[in-house]
C-alpha cells in the first residue's frame, strides 16, 4: 500500500509544495521560513511517525497568516489525498499528551465531514515569529480541507510553547491512529458504505 501524496498550491501570496507518507519513519525537511512553525510541524511529523516534507515561500512581509493558514491547507489535501477511500483503516485516533505542565486532548475522526472544536487558550500575541492566533487556524484549515472532525483541548497548561508544541504532537500520534490499519476489516468503517 503506498500513502503517500504530493500536493501543491501557488497563490499570489503563497506557493507551497508538500508531500506526505502516511507509513514512514518520521524524517522530515521543512522550511516554511517561520522557524517556531517549523519546529511545530517537525513534531507533528516525528510524532505521528509520518516522512513530511513541507517547502514554502510566503509573504511573510506582511505576517505570518497566509503562509501558515495555506499550510494548513496543503497539509490537509495530502492528508486526503493519502488516505484515499480510507478502506481498512481504525478511521478514529486520540491522544493524551503530557508536556511539562502541560497536558493536551486530541481525537480524530476521518469522517470526511469537516469539523474543528479546539479549545486552547494562549497569554501571549507571539511565539517566535508565529501568532498564537495561528495554531487554531492551522487546524481549522487542516480539518476543511482534510474532511476531518478535529477535537484539540488543552486540558492544563501555563506555558504558550508548550502548548502549541503539545497539541502538534498529540495531532500526529492521533492521525497516526486513526490510519492505521484493521485487518479485521476491508472496507470502510463505516454504516453508511463509504466514507
Amino acid at each position: 500500500m503506498n500513502r503517500t501524496a504530493s500536493c501543491t498550491r501557488t497563490t499570489k501570496e503563497t506557493d507551497i509544495a508538500i508531500t506526505l507518507n502516511l507509513d514512514g519513519t518520521g524524517k522530515t525537511q521543512i522550511n516554511t521560513g517561520i522557524g517556531f512553525f517549523d519546529h511545530m510541524l517537525d513534531g507533528f511529523a516525528r510524532h505521528g511517525l509520518f516522512d513530511l516534507t513541507v517547502n514554502v515561500k510566503g509573504d511573510l512581509h506582511v505576517d505570518c497568516h497566509h503562509t501558515i493558514e495555506d499550510t494548513g491547507i496543503v497539509l490537509g489535501q495530502a492528508i486526503l489525498q493519502a488516505v484515499g477511500d480510507k478502506a481498512g483503516i481504525k478511521r478514529f485516533g486520540h491522544s493524551i499528551l503530557p508536556m511539562d505542565e502541560t497536558l493536551v486532548l486530541c481525537a480524530v475522526d476521518l469522517s470526511g465531514r469537516p469539523y474543528l472544536n479546539m479549545d486552547a487558550p494562549f497569554t501571549g500575541e507571539r511565539m517566535g515569529e508565529m501568532n498564537t492566533a495561528m495554531v487554531r487556524e492551522f487546524f481549522y484549515a487542516v480539518s476543511y480541507s482534510a474532511m476531518i472532525n478535529l477535537h484539540l483541548k488543552v486540558l492544563d497548561g501555563v506555558n504558550d510553547h508548550h502548548k502549541a508544541e503539545a497539541l502538534f504532537k498529540s495531532f500526529g500520534k492521533a492521525l497516526d491512529m486513526a490510519t492505521m490499519e484493521e485487518p479485521r476489516i476491508k472496507e470502510a468503517w463505516t454504516t453508511k458504505g463509504s466514507l
